[in-house]
């Protein structure tokens, strides 16, 4: 499939709706990084490698030198706030990273002023910006387009790549409007309220043939109507949440458990966070649009109706408290009621302190990197493989997620092999001893 893969000439403009910490500390961060003062750790793209053919070939490169990305150098980066705050002065409020190293890039910074952005209070009750676009869904849809259209003439950039870094939206779920993209567009016309501002820019970019990575809980891009829109102009898709602290953890730990067939009878999570995520999460109906996200990772895991004698009667609990003296520090206490061999009772205990931004910016990045390759490569609708970063990764209805971290890599990994014509790898092994035998 190597040849159908476009190469990543010119510049990668980078959008971003919602420019709060995870979206400075990435822009922040990236500009460090191109004047060397810092390393991209955290990021697959930048600093992973990937095995290629058999063990015994040795060929194990860095991804960044494997497939054709977008060169950092080569980024520019573009987005709207409900604050005017430019990105050096909303990264010195959020107070993620020291002041000594945005100052190093202060220049850079200053420079990107937010553009105004399509807001609802009613979808994020807590926040109370006034740099927003004023008129029906429709107008707002179309100022939307007329933003992206004119930032890409602006900077000179070859391709346009949206990412989500707003405040998680109130809980809602799909309804007749949401079906098809018939029924969307008349609603836009009828400036429809079910029509989230998350969706305002989704369509927008879609419209455009952009790619759009969802980065928080919302319905967003989960809807028919956009996932039509999508298949229609051949344009990828991701979502959704990106997965950083807490739910890191449990995709990482359940797997093992799960792999031991060790079974749980709970799992108690709670989190404080005093950013400006854990300001809207306040809001009951912003919080549970985070916590159905949050809820369904352990039951994809583990699944307890084909396991009820090792997870039937799991009690999953999840609590977020809004704790502003911790800003972005988000701290994670998770109990783990779980039980052994004849069922002996034993506990597990995490206290996880960890930085949200710092955890989300690298999959911004490499969500950003690897959503414009898949465009390049001529694939569209639904990116299954970049679940890898999302804790309520999109599927076909009907199509479980894949919720298993290792599980993740590995078919992140595999696309990969097959977009650059390599074998796939199984990681069977049993080839190795088989030709061990013949020579024998």
């Amino acid at each position: 499939m190597k040849s159908n893969i476009k190469p990543a000439e010119g510049k990668l403009g980078i959008l971003i709706p919602g420019l709060g910490a995870v979206a400075t500390t990435l822009i922040a961060g990236v500009e460090a990084i191109k004047k060397g003062i810092s390393q991209p750790i955290g990021s697959l793209t930048q600093m992973g490698h990937i095995r290629l053919g058999k063990r015994t070939e040795n060929r194990f490169p860095m991804i960044k030198d494997f497939v054709p990305l977008a060169n950092l150098n080569d980024i520019v980066f573009g987005g709207w706030d409900v604050y005017e705050d430019n990105v050096y002065e909303a990264a010195s409020k959020a107070k993620v990273l020291e002041q000594g190293l945005l100052y190093s890039v202060k220049d850079e910074l200053e420079r990107l002023v937010p553009m105004k952005a399509a807001f609802d209070k009613n979808y994020a009750k807590n926040l109370d910006g006034t740099h927003v676009k004023h008129g029906t869904r429709r107008q707002m849809a179309d100022q939307v387009t007329e933003d992206i259209l004119n930032f890409k003439q602006k900077h000179g950039c070859d391709r346009i790549v949206l990412v989500w870094c707003g405040s998680t939206e109130i809980y809602y779920e799909a309804s007749e409007i949401h079906q098809s993209l018939a029924a969307f567009e008349a609603a836009l016309d009828n400036d429809d309220k079910l029509i989230s501002p998350s969706m305002i820019y989704a369509y927008a970019a879609l419209k455009l043939g952009i790619p759009f990575a969802n980065g928080a809980p919302n319905l967003t891009v989960d809807i028919p109507a956009l996932i039509e829109l999508s298949k229609l102009t051949n344009t990828p898709i991701a979502g959704k949440d990106f997965k950083t602290g807490q739910t890191l953890m449990k995709t990482i730990l359940a797997p093992g458990l799960a792999a031991r067939a060790l079974g749980i009878k709970g799992w108690f999570s709670t989190n404080i966070l005093g950013n400006r995520d854990g300001l809207v999460l306040d809001d009951p109906d912003n919080f549970k649009t985070k916590e159905v996200s949050k809820l369904g990772v352990l039951e994809d895991i583990l699944r307890p109706e084909d396991n009820p004698e090792l997870y039937g009667e799991i009690f999953h609990k999840i609590r977020i408290n809004y704790y502003p003296p911790h800003g972005d520090n988000k701290e994670s206490w998770d109990n783990i009621d779980i039980f052994g061999w004849l069922g002996y009772p034993m506990q597990i205990k995490i206290n996880f302190l960890c930085r949200d931004s710092i955890l989300a910016a690298p999959i911004a990045l490499d969500l950003a990197l690897f959503i414009d390759l898949a465009k390049r490569s001529e694939m569209s609708g639904i990116q299954e493989w970049l679940s890898f970063y999302l804790k309520s990764p999109q599927t076909l209805p009907g199509l479980r997620p894949e919720n298993d971290i290792f599980k993740q890599l590995m078919k992140l990994q595999n696309t990969l092999r097959h977009l650059m014509g390599e074998d796939l790898i199984t990681h069977l092994g049993l080839d190795y001893y088989q030709d061990l035998v013949e020579q024998l």
